[in-house]
């Protein structure tokens, strides 16, 4: 099935979460890549307060994504997808607005309060239109995110040339557009009446076993998917010498992301089961390091434009490659993933579930790129550099045993009464 096939097969409603997805991501990769930039250089900000910053963002977004997900369940996905977005608009109108510290602060508060908010919702309410086809609609989903990371960042770059506050308000236009078109369009969903009370709701969530090592064993996907934007960028430009050489990584994982994302899943599909799909794409996430395992010591640090082009392509190939496998894992998981959550956990509760295992795995994501960092840090002649690589193949492999033995033991298929309280192993 092509991918607009795909795209038609879908309910109305699900139509119009894909696209808003292309336009969220739009929005936000047009500002959020040169903030920092902006901040440093056009604002003097030191690079320490920068860093506090972004950090206030991603606590902001991902300490609150479980508040997001049972908000979701109780008061609606739609209201929350649709006060998150109007949330985007104002943070990215502040960003047009306001260069002291504390409104930047109060900007990036809301910026990541916003993806909490939404996060959640989106998924829950694909999770309910997509019915049995829910693997295939976040392969959808997926390439129009990836679709829109793409753009994102070359409108804001064509932007940016004019000036940092045009990016800010052009992007508060674009969550403006989104969130009127969801009043206006997206349907209202029934809330299915809650039995417990939120901590009741969350005690569930936590005592479910199979659930929870569901959690950490896929947690391993965003542990690895960060790498995308910190060590695998810094061995392109590393090995290469070239500062261009870090758009190639995003240029081949969007590309892949785009065209290969639909078939990927649909040949996963006719082979194997969701579960074991999901291991197989974290094996191959995790084994898309060993290229550099294997020539990393070999490539020594060269001077910023040092080599002949073809050197430089030579050198390239082990990061090319495994960027080209790195992704094609990504394809492979998170689609079944995300079909997973709903079975493992409770679709009664889905965005409660999606909001925990979001938080979870944001935490393992940090302290996975807090250990590569402090390897990187620690050992950074060519000769050990195989060690950051060896780590992070040590997370794929853990995470895919860790759903291969959930698969073996029939915990990844639906049960009767999977949506009753506990669902446990």
């Amino acid at each position: 099935m092509t991918s607009k096939g795909a795209f038609l097969r879908l309910s109305p409603a699900a139509r119009l979460l894909v696209v808003n997805q292309f336009g969220i991501n739009v929005g936000f990769y047009m500002l959020l890549p040169f903030l920092a930039s902006y901040m440093s250089h056009d604002l003097g900000y030191s690079a320490a307060v920068v860093g506090l910053v972004l950090g206030v963002r991603n606590l902001s977004q991902q300490g609150m994504f479980l508040v997001g997900g049972t908000a979701a369940d109780r008061i609606g996905c739609r209201p929350m997808i649709i006060l998150g977005c109007a949330l985007r608009v104002v943070a990215f109108g502040l960003f047009g607005f306001l260069t002291s510290l504390p409104g930047l602060v109060v900007a990036v508060v809301l910026t990541g309060l916003a993806g909490a908010l939404f996060n959640p919702a989106v998924r829950t309410y694909l999770v309910h239109e997509a019915g049995e086809h829910r693997a295939e609609a976040f392969s959808v989903f997926n390439v129009f995110a990836h679709a829109g990371t793409l753009v994102g960042p070359l409108l804001g770059a064509l932007l940016l040339a004019i000036d940092f506050q045009v990016v800010a308000l052009v992007a508060c236009l674009a969550f403006a557009v989104l969130t009127t078109a969801q009043l206006l369009v997206l349907p209202h969903r029934e809330v299915e009446p809650q039995r417990t009370s939120v901590l009741g709701s969350w005690r569930e969530v936590v005592t479910n076993r199979r659930f929870l090592a569901f959690t950490l064993s896929l947690s391993a996907y965003f542990g690895l998917y960060n790498q995308l934007y910190l060590t695998i960028p810094l061995e392109a430009q590393r090995v290469s010498g070239l500062y261009w050489a870090i758009a190639v990584v995003f240029v081949i994982s969007t590309v892949i992301g785009v065209f290969g994302q639909l078939r990927i899943t649909n040949w996963c599909r006719a082979r194997w089961s969701s579960g074991r799909s999901a291991a197989i794409g974290l094996a191959c996430m995790g084994l898309s390091f060993v290229p550099l395992v294997v020539c990393g010591p070999l490539l020594p640090t060269r001077e910023i434009g040092a080599g002949a082009p073809g050197s430089v392509v030579l050198v390239m190939l082990p990061v090319v490659v495994t960027t080209a496998l790195f992704t094609v894992g990504q394809a492979i998981t998170n689609p079944f993933a995300m079909e997973l959550l709903p079975i493992v956990g409770s679709e009664r509760l889905a965005g409660t579930y999606y909001g925990f295992y979001y938080l979870v795995s944001s935490l393992v994501a940090a302290a996975v790129s807090w250990l590569v960092g402090a390897l990187l840090d620690a050992f950074p002649a060519p000769e050990v550099r195989w060690l950051p690589w060896i780590a992070l193949c040590a997370v794929g492999m853990a995470g895919a045993a860790g759903t291969a033995h959930m698969q073996r033991r029939g915990l990844l298929t639906r049960r009767e009464h999977a949506d009753e309280e506990g669902a446990r192993a």
